[in-house]
């Protein structure tokens, strides 16, 4: 029997005003995207810990993709600062403890940026099904 294609299990934190309204706006508009992603939709991508980053993984995601506002455009003035500091930690975090700091994407979109919505998720996509299953799924199953 062949063996089934990795199909990656990608968790997105969006911000409510900006990232969240740009995915709806891909949906609106009838583009495509691969159907690996989760939506939480937060209030802020400022609002987003490390708790809810690290849990994502530990509960099986292969990927997290946090979105929010451009840099000046935060409705909360500087959510997006935080949300950068942050990103960085973990990024470091993940690879101090032999995970693969790819695994977390960061990326701007605006409630009219549709498009970049689209293919900012099928590039994550691919990354993540280069990269494979998560090891923590493997140690899971162990």
């Amino acid at each position: 029997m062949p063996e089934k294609e990795f199909e990656p299990k990608i968790l997105g934190f969006f911000c409510n005003w900006c990232t969240y309204a740009g995915a709806d706006l891909a949906g609106v508009s009838r583009l495509q995207y691969p159907p690996n992603i989760r939506v939480i939709r937060v209030m802020c991508s400022g609002t987003v810990s490390p708790h809810h980053v690290l849990r994502a993984f530990q509960k099986g995601a292969d990927g997290v993709l946090i979105g929010g506002c451009h840099i000046g455009d935060c409705h909360y003035l500087r959510g997006n600062f935080m949300t950068i500091k942050r990103i960085r930690f973990l990024q470091d975090l993940l690879k101090f403890t032999g995970f693969e700091p790819e695994r977390l994407h960061l990326e701007w979109i605006s409630a009219a940026e549709g498009p970049k919505f689209v293919e900012t998720v099928r590039n994550f996509t691919e990354k993540i099904k280069k990269l494979g299953p998560s090891r923590l799924k493997q140690v899971k199953a162990a």
